[in-house]
């Protein structure tokens, strides 16, 4: 079995968006030499998350990010964290900090139209991704 991780560094813009890091991980699963196994992309953010959906229509983010926000409004009456991003740490819990991916024949093994986002609920800010890949 064969380990080999990296991280990736990002620079966000704004305070929510969501950024397509699928060709950095597929750098670091090309760089590692696996052929087959599995990668797992990680987020070590309480306000950042990691998801999978489609990368063809940016619309698509767009909506992603409305729904999430009239879900889980910034200024929900009655939040008690006193940071003032507690809608940040609401949408980094309900979407998740980590994604899995197949790998076979040294690709991720995604969907036509899927890719990997990095999702900044709490930004601007410097952040990072963790990105493992095992296999033999």
């Amino acid at each position: 079995m064969k380990v080999v991780q990296q991280t990736i560094g990002l620079s966000t813009r704004r305070r929510c968006e969501m950024i397509d890091i699928t060709s950095q991980v597929e750098n670091v699963v090309r760089e590692s030499g696996i052929p087959d196994g599995q990668a797992t992309v990680y987020t070590p953010h309480t306000t950042a998350a990691v998801t999978i959906n489609e990368n063809a229509d940016p619309d698509v983010v767009h909506d992603l990010l409305l729904t999430l926000e009239a879900l889980i409004p910034v200024n929900r009456p009655g939040y008690r964290h006193g940071e003032g991003n507690s809608d940040a740490h609401v949408k980094s819990s309900l979407v998740g900090c980590s994604e899995r991916v197949l790998l076979q024949q040294g690709r991720l093994v995604l969907g036509t139209w899927q890719g990997i986002y990095f999702c900044e609920f709490d930004g601007p800010r410097s952040r990072k991704v963790i990105v493992q890949v095992l296999g033999l």
